[in-house]
């Protein structure tokens, strides 16, 4: 598998478990436009620092990007660079964009030869990945999603609806109707069900000019909501995992769960 594939699979296992770990991000050009078909960029990576491309492009193999109108849309001059990976979208319609990378895997300890061995790959890839006299098996279902939202003129929210499956984010307050000094709420999902007792963390970007990561940690309530209280504008980098046994995968005896987002809060 291609070694950028794996360093963020890996990422995606540790970003949220430690404040200076790797961490998986989109970062949009813009997350508010007006006008008459702008064009929205993105940079996609696994850094150390918020948001600064210092360690492995993300990959874009699970780009999905869906319209203000539902629908499926493709993004333009997908490059993996160095150290981030690019794209482009033209924003035909108006309304919110959910722009989307969703990595639906498993990995694998095992038993080979005398030795022991890993493998990550897709599902479909279990059968060719895992040798035949591989022995003490062990399999793990992995589903992250990392994600942003981008709105051209006025918010909508057909493109917010969950897809029921891994964690996701069901906006309560519109995520491009963020300001400083406001309170946003949010309920978080799993397989499309209220999650509760998520451990969820915030934390504002440019923490490479910053002794600390200064983040937030929140939990959700028995419903799954949150609420988040941003006291200065910027990007910010919000992230949370779960683990649990309701595989998807026949083959795996346990599943880990990861969600990131970035969103732009404006001043007032």
């Amino acid at each position: 598998m291609h070694r950028f594939l794996i360093a963020t699979l890996l990422a995606c296992v540790v970003a949220p478990v430690s404040g200076f770990a790797h961490k998986i991000w989109l970062l949009p050009s813009q997350t508010a436009f007006s006008g008459n078909d702008p064009w929205l960029t993105v940079d996609a990576a696994v850094s150390n620092d918020l948001f600064y491309f210092n360690h492995f492009p993300l990959t874009l193999r699970g780009l999905k990007i869906v319209a203000p109108n539902g629908s499926i849309v493709e993004a333009e001059n997908q490059h993996e660079l160095k150290y981030r990976s690019v794209f482009d979208l033209p924003l035909t319609q108006r309304g919110t964009y959910r722009v989307a990378v969703v990595m639906d895997g498993a990995f694998a300890s095992f038993m080979a030869d005398g030795e022991r061995r890993r493998w990550r790959g897709s599902a479909d890839e279990l059968a060719t990945g895992i040798p035949e006299n591989a022995e003490n098996v062990q399999i793990t279902e992995s589903i992250t999603r990392v994600e942003t939202f981008v709105t051209n003129g006025g918010p909508t929210n057909e493109a917010l609806t969950a897809s029921g499956r891994g964690i996701e984010l069901i906006p309560i307050t519109h995520p491009n109707d963020l300001y400083a000094g406001e309170t946003a709420k949010f309920q978080m999902l799993v397989n499309g069900e209220p999650a509760s007792d998520l451990k969820v963390t915030v934390i504002q970007g440019g923490t490479r000019y910053r002794n600390t990561q200064e983040e937030t940690e929140l939990t959700t309530d028995a419903e799954g909501k949150l609420a988040i209280s941003f006291s200065e504008p910027g990007m910010y980098w919000l992230s949370t995992s779960t683990s649990d046994e309701d595989t998807s995968i026949p083959q795996a005896t346990s599943r880990r769960l990861g969600y990131t987002a970035t969103l732009e809060v404006l001043p007032q």
